[in-house]
């Protein structure tokens, strides 16, 4: 197929792109660059532009023949969107607009989109399933539900296909160790961790020891960026004109935020240094997946389920690409927020 991937190199999406072109797909990333990375794309795979420009993404699609438009595009941090919700609802609803508009231009009538868990209540009954009520608390999570809610209304209306995936924690690195995760602000739990550990950070923070969890610390589901891969090549391959579908995407266990810190200095072989302070306000103690009606639906199976599995492969990734994609610079002086969900 000839597959249009939106945000196509940023982390998921191209850890995507690669699955796509390594099983047989014509697959074109289409990102403007300000989070994604040139060096994560195969060459000859890039179209550098913004999901603003509608006429450029019709363009792009009439002329590459696209069958499907895989959605990563969006701005993805809670802490970001809380201070700046007017930048998430113009990245992320008319984003999708401008998206979905380009589809119609060019007669393109099937679409992935990425969406999260931060579109359900965070006091749902864990795991959780499909069927949890969407009552986002931050407005990265809002804003995700309003472009569910535009795809869905574009679909009925002019006769598209979709499959939304709301994803729990991705995470891990290519097995090869040829790509990983890296933002030029970095929120996620394992890559600040790893980062600590090759001295781009002097510790890491860890919000919060009084959650009712095992050990006190936030419970998350990791779900490695190659079982994701696996989900939308799947999901791309079976989805028609007039399907509508949605799913999570997580392993369907839970892992404390101190499991995880564990799981990283038993990969890099000695203490990682962090501080526990207090928790942010607005973190769910517990958030875990049931994955189960993907399994059912599209035959996808998670593969790497084991925190360390997935840890190990940040760790081949960033223990030979210390500066991650970029040319090599100081060492940070101060420690970004840790957001122990997503």
């Amino acid at each position: 197929m000839n597959l249009f991937l939106t945000g196509g190199a940023g982390y998921v999406g191209s850890a995507c792109l690669r699955h796509l072109l390594k099983n047989g797909h014509n697959a074109i990333a289409y990102d403007n660059l300000i989070e994604g990375n040139r060096g994560s794309v195969p060459g000859g795979r890039l179209v550098v532009g913004d999901i603003a420009d509608v006429d450029a993404m019709a363009d792009c699609m009439r002329s590459e023949r696209i069958d499907a438009v895989l959605h990563f595009a969006a701005a993805a941090s809670v802490p970001e969107s809380i201070k700046n919700p007017e930048f998430y609802y113009r990245s992320n609803v008319l984003g999708t607009k401008g998206v979905l508009d380009a589809m119609r231009r060019s007669g393109v009538r099937r679409i992935i989109f990425s969406s999260t868990a931060a579109t359900y209540g965070f006091h749902a009954r864990m795991p959780m399933t499909e069927d949890a009520p969407q009552t986002p608390q931050v407005p990265y999570g809002s804003t995700k539900l309003a472009a569910e809610w535009l795809i869905k209304d574009y679909a009925k209306a002019y006769g598209m296909g979709y499959t939304i995936f709301r994803y729990f924690n991705a995470s891990g690195a290519d097995i090869d160790g040829e790509h990983g995760e890296d933002r030029r602000d970095e929120s996620h739990l394992i890559p600040l961790a790893l980062a600590v550990a090759v001295g781009r950070r002097p510790r890491l923070l860890i919000f919060g020891d009084d959650f009712e969890t095992q050990d006190g610390t936030c419970v998350r589901d990791y779900i490695h960026v190659d079982d994701l891969a696996q989900a939308h090549e799947l999901a791309v391959e079976s989805l028609e004109p007039g399907m509508g579908r949605a799913f999570n995407l997580g392993s369907g266990t839970g892992v404390t935020v101190l499991e995880v810190l564990r799981a990283c200095e038993e990969a890099v072989g000695f203490p990682i240094n962090h501080e526990i302070v207090d928790r942010r306000p607005g973190d769910p103690g517990v958030l875990i997946a049931c994955p189960q009606r993907a399994m059912r639906q599209l035959g996808w199976s998670p593969r790497y389920t084991d925190i360390r599995q997935i840890v190990g492969s940040a760790w081949r990734w960033r223990r030979t690409h210390p500066d991650g994609y970029r040319e090599p610079a100081e060492p940070a002086i101060e420690v970004d927020a840790l957001y122990a969900g997503r």
